[in-house]
């Protein structure tokens, strides 16, 4: 093998014996015989140097194969354990840089913006003139006690799932030291109070031209016994201190309410009039009115509540007005359409009105001052409870007092803290008469339900029915219109909001 050295058989001799003979080595027949070229003249040479040079050009290589390799795994970053370096884990015997670390961004995504979107919702319902007629007060009497929770017995189911309920309370609370009676000073048991707070209404307006009937005790009762049973009252104060208007906070929506009435003084006195009577000891600053002849005074008032409600922080408006002093008439008086638009254009939102007695006819209102500003006007409710029946009023040849509505208004929040008027609804109410004087919602979706639900008779269902249909044929179109208006405005809105936060194309 090579570098590996044999010693001839025999044992090698360094100084071999003259005389012995060794094989010479074969000449080619043309080689020429070198000089002195016999065994014996030749100096034999030593194999270790060709060992020596050989173990040399491994070990190079060697060496160079080793520094090559540590080469390329630096590169890769696989770098061969250094032998100066523990590795039993115990302390190293010299410093070491750690590997550099390529770190690559993750690609910036871009999140569009939400659309701004509803985030809470206010529904304020009305019903009109509760006129607490002698008959109704004495259909709630039995066995010494009051109880007029059958006027609200089918109502309640609407008033209950509202978020705030209102009614008109045309009467006075003046307790048993005046006799209950109803027209023309009308006077009823504190009772009626109690049956409205459990049917679900939380707020009476005490505005009206009924509110002084009993003077100023009853008057001051009233607001009193109201109060006392945890509802709101509007319109009338106790004192000159206490608020003109409402501010109430519903499902985070905060809504201002007024209520107004009108008077019948000749304007030059001290004092409102009210049902021919001069609130003697009471004054202007405890009662909301205005002067049919002179609205002027209560444009100034509501300017002047508005500017302090937006002080307050109030972001909708709606205003009950119970105008006169014409009744019966199943359209508005110009007079009231000339108010209307001014409480329009001042910015009141919503307008509902009360006091003829009968159903008169709803409209879109648009402002003279900000054409992009628009009122929901519903110019009277009409009863919601009387006995002002065909055939007991010789000035009436229609049924058109035993009608009235509920009315519900929507208000909408958005995600950027704007509020809107969202949806106006209307149901039609009937007073049914059978001993007890009851208010029947005439919701058209449960038309063929009315006979079992209410338990009447066919005859009383169709009653009903021409109820149902002289109340849409008074208020059909502007209900229409509003909601027409109401619904694109909402359509729109949305519409402009998610094309806002839509990437560009």
């Amino acid at each position: 093998m090579p570098g590996k050295f044999e010693a001839p058989r025999g044992g090698a001799r360094r100084n071999p014996q003259p005389g012995s003979r060794q094989s010479q080595p074969r000449r080619s027949g043309n080689q020429p015989p070198r000089s002195g070229d016999s065994y014996h003249s030749r100096r034999k040479k030593s194999p270790i140097i060709p060992i020596l040079l050989i173990l040399l050009v491994v070990t190079l290589l060697l060496t160079a194969g080793f520094a090559a390799w540590k080469l390329l795994g630096s590169r890769s970053g696989n770098t061969p354990a250094d032998p100066t370096q523990s590795t039993g884990g115990g302390l190293s015997t010299q410093a070491t840089q750690p590997p550099t670390e390529t770190t690559t961004e993750p690609p910036t995504e871009t999140t569009m913006p939400e659309p701004e979107h509803v985030v809470a919702t206010a529904t304020v319902s009305a019903t009109g003139d509760m006129l607490m007629h002698k008959p109704i007060i004495t259909a709630a009497y039995n066995n010494g006690s009051y109880n007029f929770d059958f006027i609200f017995k089918y109502l309640k189911s609407y008033s209950e799932k509202t978020d705030y309920a209102v009614a008109n309370l045309e009467t006075t609370l003046a307790g048993s030291a005046k006799p209950y009676q109803g027209y023309p000073y009308f006077n009823c048991p504190d009772e009626i109070v109690t049956a409205a707070k459990d049917a679900g209404f939380d707020m009476f307006l005490t505005a009206n031209n009924h509110s002084f009937d009993t003077g100023k005790d009853g008057y001051l009762r009233t607001l009193e016994v109201i109060q006392e049973a945890g509802m709101d009252t509007l319109g009338t104060m106790a004192s000159a201190e206490d608020p003109k208007y409402a501010i109430k906070d519903i499902n985070g929506i905060r809504i201002g309410i007024f209520c107004y009435t009108y008077e019948t003084s000749d304007g030059t006195g001290s004092v409102p009039y009210l049902n021919g009577l001069p609130m003697n000891g009471l004054g202007y600053e405890n009662l909301n009115c205005y002067l049919p002849s002179d609205p002027s005074r209560m444009y100034s008032e509501v300017e002047q509540y508005l500017a302090e409600m937006e002080e307050a922080g109030v972001e909708a408006t709606i205003m009950f007005i119970h105008w006169g002093p014409q009744e019966y008439a199943l359209t508005q008086p110009a007079a009231h359409v000339a108010i209307a638009q001014k409480l329009c254009d001042l910015g009141i939102d919503v307008i509902i009105g009360g006091h003829p007695h009968v159903v008169q006819p709803m409209d879109l209102l648009t402002s003279t001052v900000d054409p992009e500003h628009k009122t929901v006007c519903l110019y009277s409710m009409g009863n919601a409870v009387s006995n002002q029946r065909l055939g007991n009023l010789t000035s009436v040849t229609t049924a058109h007092t035993e009608d009235g509505v509920w009315i519900s208004v929507t208000f909408s929040k958005y995600s950027d803290g704007t509020v809107y008027v969202d949806s106006v609804d209307l149901i039609p109410t009937w007073v049914y008469l059978n001993r007890e004087y009851v208010i029947l919602p005439l919701d058209y979706e449960k038309v063929d339900e009315w006979g079992s639900l209410y338990n009447i008779n066919d005859s009383t269902v169709n009653a009903a029915k021409a109820s149902y249909n002289r109340t849409m044929a008074l208020v059909g179109d502007g209900l229409t219109a509003c909601q027409y208006y109401l619904a694109e405005a909402r359509d729109a809105r949305e519409a402009a909001y998610l094309a806002a936060v839509q990437p560009a194309a």
